[in-house]
């Protein structure tokens, strides 16, 4: 049976950015219920035309702008001075389903304002067949998510243009997918016609209408993905316009063209939040190696008509040491003399130094040897350097396999080559043969696999035949059916693409044996595959390929076999295998990131702490605000932290390493989250390398020791929870919230959008001619209230008395009237937020008996893995033999935990350890057993954060504690859990 993937509709950032799109129009008179034509022709969010239905925007341009600025102020993003366009950007990094985040916010926004007509522009055949993919597998999530929500979906084919028709006439959401060349194409000379796409002409079948003249009468949300493969020409903009897009939403990690941000999620923030895999880098670069004459061509110029190059080669000092060099070098020089005199250069003499694009190079003399830009030689056997890459791809490969496959995990592995042939060929007669890289990968992997340790992968297996049946290749074809080169970018690397995407489910089931995907350039956007694990790319040379558009094939996090995603880092590593060294291909993946993503590594910007929520005297929560944000950048330039542009020196490093940054007094309750905001400039990406990689094992004398099993035995059992809170204490907190937050200038009076046209009979029919729209007051609007208790009931699960109890002991009563829909959804926070807090504060746990607990030798089956000085620290005490910690504060406390004394062991808590809360399940950070001469022994459970104030937490993580403090009060077996901030008053009170 085929798997099938899932989705999980509660990932916050996903909803952060869909919010984002649907808050843009805060104000557009609200949709209540489902509708149908014949139900109400003045529905909100409709336009009703003599050809069908589109989309009606009712609220004016300075009603948007207000509404992007709080966003982008939300979203801690630099905010849009006017709003000159409805054009807005959505920048989410490769892998963190930008796909999934479109198609919900489509759904959102009819849920909320009954908009029902989306154009999904694509830039090539290969993400247009990825995004009919994604709306295939995830149509039952979404009907399931949105109460059975009536959408249809197509591919714009030009021999099937009823579904135009059907687009335009449609009463329910409708989401054409097109391609940007299928109507790029129009043109206004007659003599031209005929070359026109399809949608630009008039068709019989239309009633002599163009198909673009029906779309664009929709009025659709045009949503672009990849716009920097969509929008390249004069073309592309005047063929986004013929769409007559009411609103433009572009989608991409890299964005080219910049227009309104909305929502910003880069590299960092989806490798810091664990949305990605992890990226580690095992390298493939000669060291020490000079027995050859080594020769690089780097660059060639001409400036002011003097030929130049710079060659890298190796260079022989004074002292009689070679070392790798980058000279510069005319015509004439002799690289004998330049070497420091070493005999494996004489007689290379420069020739010729050519700059011709595309054919640069250096001849010499008294060689037949024609250096190519970027195309070294006498370096290291080239194919040997291949043959370790694939060894090493293979070796990780299956190590992979003996980690992932019990937890239902198919292990990929993607090569890129750069001639088909190198992997296969061609007999005289057209019989497909094996390359040189399909001999090899063979010959390796069956060596590779009939090692012992290996043997528990291929039980009843005949590994004889397998090496055959894991590896193929997704190439383009000629008309004869043969594999072929190609750039990457023709209509014939589409099949081999579209071929992949098809094949995303087979990939991933253990039904199939294939593992091991060869492919020519680089798959670019619109493939990828959640468990690709490896990719090497085996080059004649270093990698042209972009590295993003390499790691992008396999930055997803992986799936089971029951489609479901697993989260981790211990899980999620992609490992690349470079034939570069680490420091290269690490400067030329950050330099790409800071390209593409205007990412600044190393600066601080005025805005980034604008958005950091505050509590206002009042108990009210808003942002820190532009102006102080900006205040904090000049202090930071005040006390020499950072230049005038913004540069981090090497001061402000130290401090925020050391946790010592001086601020402003104002804003010294916020100092933990303003600095968080500066590490991410500080640390750059995270990029491990392989060979630091370390399998953490267990300390058997720690994890047997009588101290840490009776630990365990006190804290190892799990509990349910009831809640119980105060009616009376909610109707009066509630009441004073509203009084306080629910007021004439949160809830705006309603507005109707005044709308002038011209009717006009013509020949084609009824036309019309907006002349002018206008915003005016509806507060004598006379249409019936909706109904708040029933609304409010439906969302809180309260009762009507209760809620009657609220609402009239509030006063607010009278907003209501002025502003229906906009009061019902503020009060419903509010009252929302006051049942969170005291279901907490009323929360009773309970231990679910004695059968219900974590054993001890779950420990034992944990797969833990870190790296050598970034993330790990040797130890003693610990029940491993290594500590790998997630955050410096943890790591402190672990030195601590050494070095202390008192400390007999401990434990960092896995994963699995968890406690059931109202608002999710809690994992505290350790385990600790001390003992202090002449005391009792103590068992403890600590929460380590850097700032343990109630109001340097969010309230969910104070929420949680408060509930882990009742989880271990249940258990009742003498553990004393706590909360601490560092490791030096953890022990001066540990007695007291």
């Amino acid at each position: 049976m085929t798997m099938k993937l899932k989705f999980d509709p509660n990932l916050k950032y996903q909803d952060d950015a869909i919010e984002s799109v649907v808050g843009l129009f805060k104000g557009q008179s609200r949709r209540q219920s489902h509708f149908t034509l014949s139900q109400n022709r003045n529905m909100p969010g409709i336009l009703y035309t003599e050809q069908g239905i589109g989309n009606k925007l009712e609220l004016s341009r300075e009603d948007i702008e207000k509404n992007l600025q709080q966003i982008q102020l939300k979203n801690g993003l630099p905010q849009s001075e006017s709003l000159s366009e409805l054009d807005f950007d959505i920048e989410m990094e490769t892998g963190t389903g930008k796909t999934y985040v479109y198609l919900k916010s489509i759904l959102r926004l009819n849920e909320e304002y009954g908009f029902t007509k989306f154009i999904i522009v694509v830039p090539s055949l290969a993400i247009k067949e990825g995004v009919y993919k994604t709306l295939q597998i995830t149509e039952s999530h979404f009907k399931e998510s949105f109460n059975n929500i009536i959408y249809d979906y197509f591919v714009y084919d030009s021999s099937k243009l009823d579904q135009v028709r059907n687009f335009a006439q449609a009463d329910h959401i409708s989401i054409m997918v097109i391609n940007i060349d299928a109507f790029r194409r129009s043109f206004s000379d007659p003599t031209k016609l005929n070359k026109q796409n399809i949608i630009h002409r008039a068709n019989d079948r239309l009633n002599g209408d163009r198909p673009i003249d029906l779309i664009a009468q929709t009025n659709p949300f045009v949503i672009i993905d990849e716009p920097q493969s969509v929008d390249t020409t004069a073309k592309s903009k005047e063929a986004i316009d013929s769409l007559n897009p009411q609103v433009i939403f572009r989608y991409s990690a890299t964005h080219r063209d910049k227009h309104h941000l909305i929502y910003k999620l880069d590299a960092i923030d989806a490798f810091k939040l664990g949305l990605v895999k992890q990226i580690e880098v095992t390298s493939f670069a000669s060291e020490s190696y000079h027995n050859r004459a080594y020769l690089n061509l780097k660059s060639v110029s001409n400036k002011n008509s003097q030929l130049r190059a710079k060659i890298e080669m190796d260079v022989q000092n004074k002292k009689g040491v070679v070392q790798r060099k980058m000279l510069t070098v005319r015509a004439g020089d002799d690289l004998f003399e330049l070497s420091g005199g070493r005999d494996v250069y004489r007689d290379y003499l420069i020739e010729e130094i050519y700059c011709g694009e595309g054919n640069e190079y250096v001849s010499f003399t008294s060689q037949e040897t024609i250096l190519r830009l970027n195309s070294p030689i006498g370096d290291v056997d080239d194919l040997a350097i291949k043959e370790q890459q694939m060894k090493a791809t293979i070796e990780e490969h299956l190590q992979k396999e003996l980690m992932l496959h019990d937890k239902g995990v198919k292990v990929l592995s993607l090569f890129f080559i750069d001639r088909v042939a190198n992997y296969r060929s061609y007999d005289e007669e057209g019989n497909p043969q094996k390359g040189v890289y399909a001999e090899m990968f063979e010959r390796l992997y069956a060596r590779e696999i009939n090692k012992p340790k290996y043997l528990s992968l291929f039980n009843e297996v005949d590994t004889d035949s397998l090496p055959q049946q894991v590896h193929d290749g997704y190439f383009s074809t000629d008309n004869k059916g043969k594999a072929k080169d190609t750039s990457g970018n023709t209509v014939a690397d589409e099949d081999a693409y579209s071929l992949i995407m098809k094949d995303k489910e087979r990939l991933l089931s253990f039904d199939t044996n294939l593992k091991f995907i060869f492919s020519h350039s680089a798959l670019r956007e619109g493939w990828d595959n959640p468990n690709v694990f490896q990719i090497c790319t085996l080059n004649e040379t270093k990698s042209q390929i972009k590295k993003r558009q390499e790691i992008g094939r396999g930055l997803r996090l992986c799936v089971n076999q029951e489609g479901e995603r697993l989260h981790g880092n211990n899980i999620n590593r992609l490992t690349v295998m470079a034939n570069e060294s680490y420091d290269e291909f690490c400067a030329q993946l950050q330099k790409e990131y800071e390209e593409d993503n205007k990412i600044k590594f190393g600066y601080i910007e005025k805005h980034i702490f604008a958005n950091i929520p505050i509590e206002t005297p009042q108990g009210e929560i808003k942002p820190l605000g532009q102006q102080v944000s900006t205040a904090v950048f000049k202090s930071f330039i005040d006390s020499e932290y950072i230049d005038k542009k913004g540069k981090i020196q090497e001061k402000f490093k130290v401090a925020v390493r050391d946790n010592t940054v001086i601020l402003p007094d104002v804003v010294l309750p916020y100092k933990e989250a303003i600095v968080e905001r500066c590490q991410k400039a500080v640390a750059g990406l995270p990029i491990k390398e392989t060979k630091e990689r370390r399998q953490v094992k267990l300390n058997k004398q720690r994890f047997l020791d009588p101290a840490f099993k009776e630990l365990w035995e006190r804290i190892k059992y799990q509990t349910t929870y009831r809640v119980e809170f105060n009616v009376e204490e909610l109707v009066n907190k509630a009441r004073e919230a509203i009084q306080k937050e629910v007021t004439n200038q949160s809830v705006g009076r309603a507005k109707l959008v005044k709308t002038e046209v011209d009717v006009m009979v013509k020949e084609p029919g009824v036309q019309y001619e907006v002349k002018g729209v206008q915003t005016v007051d509806a507060t004598l609007d006379k249409a019936p209230l909706p109904n708040i208790i029933d609304y409010l009931q439906n969302k809180t699960n309260l009762t009507r008395r209760t809620l009657v109890r609220i609402l009239s002991g509030s006063n607010t009563l009278d907003l209501f009237i002025q502003n229906p829909q906009e009061y019902m959804e503020k009060v419903y926070e509010v009252i929302s937020r006051e049942m969170k807090l005291l279901i907490v504060d009323g929360i009773k746990y309970q231990k679910i008996g004695t059968e219900a607990y974590y054993a001890q030798e779950l420990f034992e089956k944990e797969e833990l893995f870190g790296y050598l000085n970034q993330n790990m620290i040797e130890s003693e005490k610990s029940i491993y033999e290594y500590v790998v910690f997630d955050s410096k504060n943890e790591e402190s406390f672990a030195n601590s935990f050494e070095k202390n004394s008192m400390v007999k062991v401990y434990a960092k808590l896995p994963a699995w350890f968890k406690i059931p809360t109202p608002l999710g399940n809690y994992n505290p950070d350790w385990a600790v057993v001390v003992e202090q001469e002449g005391k009792e022994r103590l068992y403890l459970v600590v929460e380590t954060k850097g700032d343990t104030s109630k109001s340097s937490l969010r309230s969910s993580e104070s929420a949680k504690i408060d509930c882990g403090y009742a989880h271990f009060e249940a258990l009742g077996q003498e553990v004393e859990f706590s909360v601490q901030d560092n490791p030096r008053d953890f022990f001066v009170k540990m007695y007291d």
